[in-house]
């Protein structure tokens, strides 16, 4: 008698998929590479060749709408929120010329040492404690005050623009959109944003809230409303993510202890330890296109119009790119990940983050001989495209 599994199922939304979506992604790369879910209307890719194509190809895959599947935060004023990440060409080729002078590596660089001094602000105070929460002491102060240094929000304001953030991208279980919470604290955001907007155009400061007023490009300048949507963009997704991977790094590391010694015992390696969490476990699970044509992909056929899925939590897992893909393993090559997106829409901040994570974990790892978690009290982060943790209780034991 033989026996057949059931059908793989995927809903970004499932508390399932949150703790723990890669045997689900090993199911829907054999057996469904391209995935179609009737409830939420989309179509789901999770092979890497399909991912990076579809990255790559603005003409068939559209950002129009927003990268998110909540209702809330998909159609055609996604940028207000997203900014260029919800433009396609050329809108998105002007605001991101307009952006992305900021953001060159030699501007990353000469933010190095603030970075480390941010650093040491907070993980000296934790560490000296012995114990203490990784993402709420270091992991989440870490890229939300490199952020608002950047853009000119004060100190005082910093832990509740990360608490509205927190709010913005949790999701109830059940609940197949922004929560009322989030909605509230979106809001909130903008009109903080705003407010900072107007007094930086009645008293200019040294930050980027300020140059982003002043930018022009063949006279061409940025609306408030664009200025306001990159802000917002730079507070969720760019101190997001970061605080995510950082906490990932964290946790693997210790979840791979054999792993973890090879960054503790020569701190060279921690870009090892990065590039290998961005890999094994990006805090970017998935991203939104919309096709622009009909397209069939694997014997499916897409119209025109249709919602996908860019599992990169999927393609940084395949096996025909990355060998053996659920070991984590800092010696491997991690050149091909995914996690940052390809083309014309690959991160800006992708530096920043590299960097940030860089500089917190090789301080950390140069005051910290040995660590432990306390497995019964780590939260998960409930987010459709992010992935990560918001509690991580820690003791360490110093050098």
């Amino acid at each position: 008698m033989t026996t057949t599994s059931r059908p793989v199922t995927y809903s970004p939304y499932a508390y399932e998929i949150h703790e723990d979506p890669y045997p689900v992604y090993a199911r829907l790369r054999s057996e469904a590479p391209v995935y179609r879910n009737d409830e939420f209307d989309f179509w789901a890719l999770s092979r890497h060749v399909d991912v990076l194509a579809a990255f790559r190809n603005v003409d068939a895959f559209s950002n129009a709408s927003g990268v998110s599947l909540d209702p809330s935060a998909f159609g055609p004023n996604a940028h207000r929120m997203m900014s260029f990440l919800a433009l396609d060409p050329p809108r998105h080729t002007r605001m991101r010329s307009l952006v992305g002078k900021k953001f060159t590596p030699s501007k990353v660089a000469q933010m190095e040492n603030r970075i480390r001094a941010i650093a040491l602000e907070h993980l000296e105070p934790a560490l000296e404690r012995g114990s203490f929460d990784f993402i709420a002491d270091f992991a989440g102060r870490l890229p939300m005050d490199v952020i608002s240094e950047l853009v000119g929000v004060p100190p005082v304001d910093r832990a509740e623009i990360r608490r509205l953030a927190d709010l913005v991208v949790h999701r109830e279980d059940g609940v197949f959109d922004v929560p009322q919470a989030g909605m509230d604290a979106a809001l909130t955001l903008v009109g903080y944003y705003q407010d900072m907007v107007d007094e930086r155009r009645a008293s200019p400061r040294d930050d980027l809230t300020s140059a982003l007023l002043e930018a022009e490009v063949d006279g061409d300048e940025l609306t408030d409303e664009e200025i306001i949507g990159f802000l917002f963009l730079m507070v969720v997704a760019g101190n997001e993510t970061t605080t995510k991977l950082l906490g990932n790094a964290w946790f693997w590391a210790w979840h791979h202890p054999d792993q973890g010694a090879k960054a503790f015992g020569d701190a060279a390696r921690v870009t090892d330890w990065v590039e290998e969490t961005l890999r094994y476990d990006t805090s970017t699970q998935m991203l939104l296109r919309v096709t622009r044509q009909p397209m069939e992909l694997h014997g499916v056929s897409i119209p025109q119009g249709g919602r996908v899925l860019l599992l990169v939590g999927s393609a940084n897992r395949d096996e025909d790119v990355f060998p053996d893909p659920d070991r984590y393993d800092l010696d491997r090559d991690t050149s091909r990940l995914v996690s940052f997106g390809s083309g014309r829409h690959f991160c800006m901040g992708a530096p920043l983050a590299r960097m940030e994570a860089r500089i917190g974990l090789t301080e950390v790892v140069k005051r910290v001989s040995s660590y432990d978690i306390d497995a019964e009290r780590i939260q998960r982060v409930h987010s459709i495209n992010v992935r990560g943790l918001a509690a991580l209780p820690t003791t360490v034991a110093l050098r």
